[in-house]
């Protein structure tokens, strides 16, 4: 198995052992901006106004 661990890794899992009330904080703050409901209907109308690029987008016409 894998051992090395860097320090930024221990200064973290050090920190998070002498504080675990920062676990929750975590898990809370991960949830607003990672675990979000989308709205279906915001959904479609991203999808709609998708527009098509041309084959090369670079090319001079």
């Amino acid at each position: 198995m894998y051992a090395y661990k860097s320090e930024t890794t221990k200064l973290l899992q050090e920190f998070l052992k002498n504080h675990p009330e920062e676990q929750e904080n975590r898990l809370k703050n991960r949830a607003l901006l990672w675990d979000v409901e989308l709205n279906p209907e915001e959904q479609k109308a991203f999808t709609k106004a998708h527009i098509m690029r041309g084959a090369y987008a670079y090319q001079s016409k």
